[in-house]
């Protein structure tokens, strides 16, 4: 009796030798209407750029990120960024001694949270403990609420932040971009005053955050520590014999770092780069109302899905009081010019209670949304959008967008839009931007004991 040979079966006497596992699967390659669908809005929604349009590059293909024409990206700053933005050694200038060494830049941008806090309110200086994934961070019971270090706006994700040329919520920070013409507003003696030196928003920030976190990474701060004189000779060829340059560069060196932070192993990209079996039929239905009928890439756009644009929504304030893991949120009281969004920097009528459109990547790690943290799931703010009713009184009708209006979609549409936003733009490998040790051989992102032993350390 002849044997019959089983498709993707090799027959050799005594021996079958099965294929299968070898050959690619159809669900990873082959297409159906969904993708098709999927792919004619994003060529819609692109101007007929197509999939290429919401690539994100790889963080080392340097030619592609984009980045300031003042500070090139290079391999050399991206390694001495990636230590500094980590290094809790450069604390050094907290409030109370309790607090030197003991925190970093990562302390609010860490990547177990998407490159966010995992609390509404990210603490720098006057804070103690992580936790699994940074939610257990509180105040420390030795500072009062005025003394930590804190911002009164949810703390924003550094995560592809290669594509905004002006930074935080209200877009202060970058000499360029929509911060043309407003030098006006580059008040000195504050931090917007470093707008004066012509970068863009992210090495800018990275200047100026050096003084507004209490940290030093001036020339004194490295004397005596041969690593790090090794890393600054071959990204800058420092000498160490200016202070305030060698805190430019460190600024330029985290910018250079940060701009590699990108989210390029998400379901969504391996989809965009010919993967159709990446993202599930329910992730795609989402994508397909994202790009479609809910609307969302008319504002939500490009390779990070975020716009240098500004709106007002309606979303609430961080407010003094509210809950944040197993702290409370402090120096946010209503005065507060960030609580006015675009308008608070720029003074200007129309930009009033307008906030910058986001990122949409690993918005699962932290589960707080909005820049006041009004929201705790993708769903709550989805439904918000769709219902289009403002939390926040004190935003005028006649400001909020035209484009904040109700959408009609249904219950099971929200569902699948927030199934595409929570597992289709997740990159679960952001730990690769993490390193394994500093040259202070300190704990990070946070270094107090309570952390310390939680992190392992």
């Amino acid at each position: 009796m002849k044997k019959q040979i089983l498709p993707g079966v090799i027959a050799v006497p005594g021996i079958a030798i099965l294929l299968m596992a070898c050959q690619p699967s159809s669900d990873l390659t082959q297409k159906g209407p969904l993708d098709d669908k999927l792919e004619t809005l994003i060529d819609q929604a692109s101007s007929g750029q197509g999939k290429a349009f919401y690539q994100l590059p790889e963080s080392t293909d340097y030619t592609r990120i984009p980045q300031d024409p003042k500070n090139p990206v290079t391999a050399e700053k991206v390694a001495l960024g990636e230590l500094l933005f980590h290094e809790t050694a450069l604390s050094q200038h907290p409030m109370k001694i309790i607090s030197f060494g003991t925190y970093s830049c990562a302390s609010c941008h860490h990547a177990k949270a998407g490159f966010q806090a995992c609390v509404p309110q990210g603490i720098g200086d006057g804070g103690v403990g992580f936790g699994q994934n940074g939610e257990a961070r509180a105040i420390n019971s030795q500072y009062q609420g005025s003394e930590v270090d804190v911002q009164p706006v949810r703390s924003p994700s550094a995560l592809n932040i290669a594509y905004q040329t002006n930074i935080l919520w209200n877009g202060q920070f970058g000499a360029t971009g929509v911060n043309t013409g407003t030098e006006a507003a580059w008040t000195k003696g504050t931090p917007k005053e470093k707008n004066t030196l012509g970068f863009q928003g992210v090495e800018t920030q990275a200047i100026a955050g050096q003084d507004v976190h209490r940290l030093n990474m001036k020339a004194s701060a490295f004397q005596g520590n041969a690593t790090y004189k090794e890393l600054f000779k071959k990204a800058f060829n420092d000498n160490w014999t200016n202070d305030a340059q060698t805190a430019i560069n460190a600024g330029m060196a985290i910018a250079a770092y940060e701009r590699t932070l990108l989210s390029t192993r998400a379901p969504f990209q391996r989809w965009l780069k010919g993967e159709a079996g990446a993202l599930s039929s329910e992730e795609k239905e989402g994508a397909i109302l994202f790009f479609g009928k809910a609307g969302c890439a008319q504002c939500h756009n490009g390779p990070a899905l975020n716009t240098m644009k500004f709106y007002a929504l309606g979303m609430s304030d961080l407010t003094d009081g509210a809950p944040s893991g197993k702290a409370v949120v402090v120096q946010a009281d209503p005065t507060k010019a960030e609580h006015k969004g675009r308008g608070g920097f720029t003074g200007r009528a129309e930009d009033m209670y307008k906030f910058k459109v986001p990122q949409l990547y690993n918005l699962k790690d932290s589960p707080f949304y909005g820049h006041g943290a009004s929201f705790r799931t993708i769903e709550e703010v989805i439904t918000y959008k769709n219902a289009a009713v403002a939390q926040n009184a004190n935003v005028p009708k006649t400001q909020l967008a035209a484009e904040f209006k109700p959408l009609n979609l249904s219950t099971a549409d929200m569902q699948k839009i927030a199934s595409f936003i929570r597992n289709g733009l997740y990159d679960p490998e952001l730990m690769r931007y993490v390193p394994k040790s500093l040259p202070s051989g300190a704990a990070f992102p946070n270094n107090d004991p309570v952390s310390r032993s939680q992190l392992g350390f």
